[in-house]
């Protein structure tokens, strides 16, 4: 079924991956729109009001998608690491390239790390959102995200091209 060790490793990566999303937004439910709110809210006062809007139980429910969350950055790195190692297979990459799609998907989990530290932290120590520490959190969500997303991006059209031009 694999001819290589690295279509092994992304097929795996890539189901533990989309599994452990699976269970992240099974974990937020109605709140996961909260998620993305506090990530980019860029002041102590938005931060609040995103906090606000949510009743006891959907605090608790916010709150649980944290510790799963604990896990799911080094899965989605391996998973990206791992289709980066696959493309490189399929078609030939720069020495800068193959180091970009190995070391993003690294910087990009270490950044989810700082968030979600920071975001539990917060949401049990209100007193500790001010508007210097949601704007650094936010600065690394966001960067967090342009990593995760234009290592996909990239690797995507890689992958597409490979396909079209084995056709």
């Amino acid at each position: 079924m694999f001819r290589t060790s690295n279509q092994r490793s992304m097929a795996v990566w890539s189901a533990v991956f989309v599994l452990s999303q699976a269970n992240i937004v099974r974990l937020l439910g109605p709140v996961g729109p909260r998620v993305l709110e506090v990530q980019t809210a860029f002041s102590a006062r938005r931060y609040h009001e995103v906090l606000a809007k949510m009743n006891g139980a959907e605090t608790a429910r916010f709150r649980s998608h944290y510790y799963p969350d604990f896990v799911h950055p080094a899965i989605y790195a391996m998973a990206l690491r791992a289709a980066g190692r696959r493309l490189g297979e399929r078609t030939p990459l720069s020495p800068t390239v193959r180091k970009a799609i190995a070391v993003a998907p690294v910087l990009s989990a270490a950044g989810d790390y700082v968030e979600n530290v920071v975001g539990l932290h917060l949401l049990d120590n209100r007193g500790g959102i001010t508007d210097t520490t949601v704007r650094l959190t936010t600065a690394v969500s966001i960067g967090k995200w342009v990593l995760a997303l234009g290592t996909l991006g990239y690797l995507s059209l890689g992958f597409v091209r490979v396909w079209v031009t084995r056709r």
